[in-house]
């Protein structure tokens, strides 16, 4: 137990309420203080400019032909003291936009769907903390939106990870009525899910995000469910509910889920068009798996007694943190492989300090400065996530009957 000054048992006893909340006082003053310094209150997290190169794969075209374009619009690139361009995500935007005008709006450039296509909803889940969860979430959101998709993510996990990686200190930053509950509540102070949406520094991204208030929720269901009045929405369709109010405005929702099959977590999942389950390649997560696949299809049967419907495209198995030379890794991938087959990811999430150390600054692969790395590694970690995320969007264009 950590503390200031040493403390007998006999101190201790008794005192453990007034231990913990001293104790989550000095650790909140000293997270305020590394949010100030990684990011001062002038600061503004973003996106690092990207290379020619970077943006010729991005839009499926040649650099000689983005060369093109760039010399036409002179204004959308940033040009270095060497003379080299780079270009921010904003003007990706834009040149995304000019392009798809001058295709006649053929979708290859902003492939927005349609409105015959069902908005896509993937729900990231798994109970077992560690299996890469948040961190999948974030790069998937920000691998589609910088592909040309509307994407919303939506933190539901009342640690709120996902919206520190988008420079949203919960504590500081979410006021109440703010998350999701403010949507899904159910009293009078419910507000519109377009009210509770923020942008973010990547065209095209939008993020609802969490704190501890979530937690509300799982508070109220049970007294709700006990005071129901016919025509109210029951707990497992109020998430589904919240986002048909927004859904015009998005391509995919991508929905971090908490680590618990509670309230929250049914509601997304019964929202779902698609779940991924994060798993780490180990023994007891395996196992601990087993547990939460065993509850989850329980609890399913048991509110689709109540009239929950679902209506999913795919779920699959991503594992994570994987070390290829690691041979019980390789061997319990083999193992689920041969129980689940092509409900597994054909690639894995690598194990990368690239990642790793980005997270340690709030910030994704794609967000991270190259040079901080040696080229191998970083170039290791972002091939890992591309084909990863491809393998993904591939489903969310099958799902649209749309040519991978």
């Amino acid at each position: 137990m950590i503390s200031t000054a040493a403390q007998t048992d006999d101190e201790l006893a008794g005192g453990l309420k007034e231990l913990i909340q001293q104790q989550s006082a000095l650790l909140a003053a000293q997270l305020q203080a590394h949010h100030q310094t990684t990011f001062p209150p002038n600061a503004q997290k973003g996106i690092r400019n990207l290379s020619p190169a970077e943006v010729a794969k991005l839009l499926g075209v040649t650099e000689g032909y983005l060369r093109q374009v760039a010399s036409e619009s002179p204004e959308l690139g940033t040009v270095s003291a060497g003379g080299r361009r780079s270009y921010s995500v904003e003007a990706v935007h834009e040149i995304r936009a000019l392009l798809d005008s001058g295709a006649r709006g053929n979708r290859r450039y902003l492939p927005w769907r349609s409105k015959d296509e069902d908005l896509q909803v993937i729900t990231v889940m798994n109970f077992k903390g560690g299996c890469g969860k948040t961190t999948t979430t974030a790069h998937l959101a920000q691998y589609l939106a910088l592909r040309g998709y509307r994407v919303l993510a939506i933190d539901l996990d009342p640690q709120a990870s996902l919206s520190a990686l988008f420079g949203h200190q919960p504590e500081l930053d979410v006021g109440p009525n703010e998350t999701l509950y403010g949507a899904i509540r159910y009293d009078e102070r419910r507000r519109p899910m377009a009210e509770i949406v923020r942008s973010t520094y990547i065209p095209g991204l939008h993020i609802v995000p969490g704190n501890l208030e979530l937690m509300e929720f799982e508070h109220d269901t049970p007294k709700a469910l006990m005071k129901r009045t016919a025509g109210d929405t029951l707990f497992f369709a109020r998430i589904g509910q919240s986002l048909s109010e927004v859904a015009a405005a998005y391509d995919v929702v991508v929905i971090d889920c908490p680590p618990q099959l509670g309230f929250l977590t049914m509601s997304a999942l019964t929202a779902a068009t698609s779940v991924l389950i994060t798993v780490h390649p180990q023994m007891l997560d395996v196992m601990s798996m087993n547990q939460f696949l065993a509850m989850t299809a329980d609890l399913l049967e048991e509110i689709s007694r109540h009239g929950a419907t679902s209506n999913y495209r795919w779920m699959k198995y991503l594992i994570t943190r994987f070390e290829p030379s690691d041979g019980p890794q390789n061997q319990m991938v083999a193992f689920l492989r041969s129980i689940f087959g092509s409900h597994v990811l054909n690639h894995p999430m690598l194990k990368s300090t690239a990642i790793s150390d980005a997270g340690l600054t709030n910030q994704t692969i794609f967000e991270v400065e190259r040079n901080q790395f040696t080229r191998t590694t970083y170039d290791r970690a972002l091939e890992s996530v591309e084909n990863v995320n491809g393998e993904i969007e591939a489903l969310i264009r099958k799902a649209w009957r749309r040519a991978a």
